[in-house]
């Protein structure tokens, strides 16, 4: 994230507190926002640090939502794609 031009109003809050080390063996770099808790990876710690930014931007609302294209992509048939309430979900019982 640059710190030479200001941030768009309704961009989420910058990075503040981050933790930036190397996994055990070596591989990838792994970035941690310590204020939201999201945590991400790279091979190089630039990389490590965008992933960081848009796990981050995504925790404040970013983002778009998928394409009936996109769900179908995945394996994922729209029609049956409905959101619910928690308490509705057979899965967090």
């Amino acid at each position: 994230m640059s710190t030479d031009t200001p941030e768009p109003a309704d961009s989420p809050p910058a990075i503040e507190h981050i933790t930036l080390r190397r996994s055990e063996d070596g591989a990838v770099w792994l970035a941690r926002d310590e204020d939201t808790g999201v945590a991400s990876q790279g091979p190089t710690r630039e990389e490590a640090l965008a992933n960081l930014d848009e796990a981050v931007a995504g925790v404040h609302g970013a983002g778009t939502e998928p394409t009936d294209e996109d769900l179908r992509e995945l394996g994922i048939e729209p029609e049956n794609n409905v959101s619910r309430s928690l308490e509705e979900s057979e899965i967090f019982e």
